[in-house]
């Protein structure tokens, strides 16, 4: 899915990530005016790669297992992952579970209509642009990166700060040999079908009653924090670049322990943030966080009752996070084995 977790759940029609960890503020990592986009050392691995091991998940008074496969966004493009130990999970499997997904529901009617207002939503108001609202040395610091990953593209100058950083990163990933797309997914679902084994999509839909409203909504969200959410983006842009290829090197050669000793800065809290300056946005992203974990918790313990075994998938980050999935198993008494 798309980088940005919920950014525009409840108010555009893309769907959007689910939340990641907390970053730290854009200034902790400011550079200064004007700066050079970051030079890139790590060199990215290519061809067959092994991934990481998988975790197990049982319960104490049963043999069923739910392993786990780790997944990691961004990964290198050129990478060839070798999925024979997810195979012989998934070919002994009596099901698959997939990350759960957030999907808006809004009328395809409602939509073309609302179309037009959505489009405007996404600009700065009065015609403005990036260089009459930030601040000049974030706007210098805007300049040099734009134009590596985004070039002559003048149209992002009229967006929203918030969608300019959605813009901004997820070029610049891609023109750092990245992806974010889930390229372990195809794999896994011909692995599946080779097999015969059900898949179980975890799809948590999530109403938008008032489209009207929830653009009106998203309009009311422009401001500081929008700012500050593309000033976080340019910081880690220019910080943690470097990193992300080093996380996505660990993650392909199956090097859990560099992978966990890496740290892991993420904008996209800063970036709910201004989402979240709207009361109604806010109670929205914050139910839709907790039905993806509820619903995504409720499948994998119906599977470890139901199965002997199951493939399910999570983000790495969620399965680190002391707040995330993994970890609330773990608090309601399943024992969690890591991959060796």
């Amino acid at each position: 899915m798309h980088i940005f977790a919920f950014l525009l759940l409840v108010a555009l029609w893309p769907a959007m990530a689910t939340a990641q960890p907390a970053t730290q503020p854009a200034s902790a990592a400011a550079a200064p005016a004007g700066s050079a986009p970051p030079t890139l050392d790590t060199v990215l691995v290519t061809g067959e790669q092994p991934g990481p091991g998988l975790w197990k998940v049982t319960r104490r008074d049963s043999d069923h297992v739910l392993w786990i496969l780790g997944t990691q966004a961004p990964l290198p493009k050129t990478i060839n992952w070798r999925a024979d130990e997810v195979e012989k999970v998934i070919a002994s499997s009596q099901e698959v579970l997939t990350d759960a997904q957030a999907e808006l529901k809004v009328g395809f009617f409602r939509a073309v209509f609302l179309l037009p207002a959505a489009l405007g939503a996404k600009k700065n108001a009065d015609g403005k642009t990036l260089k009459d609202l930030l601040p000049p040395d974030l706007y210098a610091r805007w300049l040099p990166l734009k134009q590596r990953y985004l070039g002559r593209d003048d149209g992002v100058e009229r967006l929203r700060p918030i969608l300019a950083a959605n813009e901004l990163y997820g070029k610049a990933i891609g023109k750092s040999g990245m992806t974010n797309k889930n390229a372990l997914w195809p794999a896994i679902e011909k692995i599946a079908k080779k097999h015969k084994v059900p898949i179980r999509e975890i799809d948590v839909e999530i109403p938008v009653d008032d489209a009207r409203k929830a653009i009106d909504d998203f309009k009311s969200t422009a401001g500081q924090l929008d700012i500050d959410c593309l000033a976080t983006t340019i910081a880690r842009l220019e910080t943690d670049l470097d990193a992300m290829r080093a996380r996505a090197n660990a993650w392909a050669v199956g090097d859990l322990a560099k992978l966990k000793s890496l740290p892991y800065p993420d904008q996209r809290n800063v970036c709910l943030d201004a989402l979240a300056a709207n009361a109604n946005l806010r109670e929205k992203l914050a139910d839709a966080k907790r039905r993806i974990q509820g619903e995504w918790l409720d499948a994998a313990e119906t599977a470890l009752w139901n199965n002997a075994s199951t493939l399910a998938l999570l983000p790495i980050a969620d399965i680190a996070g002391a707040d995330g999935r993994l970890a609330a198993m773990r608090a309601k008494g399943y024992v969690i084995e890591e991959p060796q």
